[in-house]
């Protein structure tokens, strides 16, 4: 059974909720849009502030903080971004780090994107 979580964030005009919740793992995928559904702008650091932030309230409206995170699943579109994402993703998050995986793929969903996080959280 699976419950969706209300995060406020913009709604999507793809079948999918941005948050779910199964067997005790929230489940989460976020992009860097802000609250009108734009890519930010501004590189892969801009983008990556926006996707964590949009965790954060994702996390937030199920309940829970940056610490439930259990998992995290990046991926880029250029190895050069993984350095400064390692570097804004040290300011989000504190030991012990969730497990994660770093993958550089050929392109995301919308071309204008340069990341995207998988995430797994205990709830």
């Amino acid at each position: 059974m699976k419950q969706a979580v209300s995060t406020r964030l913009y709604p999507s005009k793809a079948p999918l909720e941005w948050a779910v919740i199964g067997n005790g793992t929230l489940y989460t995928a976020q992009i860097p849009i802000d609250v009108e559904g734009r890519v930010v702008e501004g590189g892969i650091e801009a983008q990556t502030r926006q996707v964590l932030d949009n965790l954060k309230r994702t996390l937030t409206c199920a309940g829970l903080g940056l610490e439930a995170v259990t998992q995290v699943l990046i991926y880029v579109t250029d190895r050069s971004y993984l350095a400064t994402v390692n570097a804004v993703y040290a300011e989000y998050f504190v030991a012990p780090y969730p497990n994660r995986a770093a993958m550089v793929v050929a392109g995301l969903a919308r071309e204008e994107m340069l990341v995207e996080l998988v995430v797994y959280a205990a709830a």
